[in-house]
């Protein structure tokens, strides 16, 4: 096997002194975990930041074979937020969900295009909220639609529209912007709130099922915005 694509660094790990192992997502071929010889060289590592868009060359036996990659920087997103610990967080969150909530080599154009458009999101002013919108649309491509406006009851507090979902052993409260995207956000707490529905879906209905542990760094995200 050998070709060449273009995708997102997820993750990167120390293999050898010189080397490194990486999780990258292609366009083309879906997830692929390799061997960057001379990933730890100051000319390669300077460009290997979690979320960058590279060049990529894989090379392997087989497919049941871990693989070897060449990379070339195509365009540096992380420099971008070096000033903003929070954005670097959230890139490093995303990324790691990818990587987690994936399968390797399996294709799938719409997660390829969700990564573009990722930074899109983290642009806008209201970046938090449109990027809580881009998780559940990760969740939606991957066959987990949350569908929250059709399980959520309506009440009315003090002259105050509030939502709820409950079951037979609890109830919560949904905040409202997740209803309705056009819904002001003003303050952290309520997009904490959200963030932290998403994450408890995803946890019961994804990663517990499958035996995976909740992303710590996710957590350490949402810790960073506290």
């Amino acid at each position: 096997m050998n070709w060449d694509d273009i995708g997102f660094l997820l993750s990167k790990n120390k293999y050898s002194e010189n080397s490194l192992i990486t999780d990258i997502f292609t366009k083309d071929h879906g997830k692929i975990t390799g061997i960057i010889f001379g990933g730890t060289s100051k000319k390669v590592k300077n460009y290997l930041q979690i979320g960058n868009q590279l060049y990529v060359n894989y090379n392997s036996k087989s497919e049941n074979r871990l693989g070897y990659i060449k990379v070339e920087i195509q365009k540096a997103y992380s420099p971008i937020y070096f000033d903003h610990s929070q954005k670097l967080n959230c890139i490093s969150s995303a990324m790691n969900l990818i990587k987690v909530l994936t399968a390797d080599l399996q294709t799938n154009i719409n997660i390829y295009d969700l990564i573009n458009d990722f930074y899109n999101k983290i642009d806008t002013k209201d970046w938090l909220k449109e990027y809580i919108f881009w998780e559940l649309e990760l969740l939606k491509i991957l066959g987990y639609d949350l569908e929250l406006k059709n399980m959520v009851k309506k009440t009315v507090v003090d002259n105050k529209v509030l939502y709820f979902a409950e079951n037979s052993s609890e109830k919560k409260i949904v905040p409202n912007f997740l209803i309705d995207k056009k819904e002001y956000v003003g303050d952290i707490d309520t997009l904490l709130k959200g963030l932290k529905l998403v994450g408890d879906y995803m946890d019961k209905t994804i990663l517990k099922p499958n035996n995976i542990n909740f992303p710590i760094i996710r957590s350490q995200f949402i810790d960073s915005l506290k």
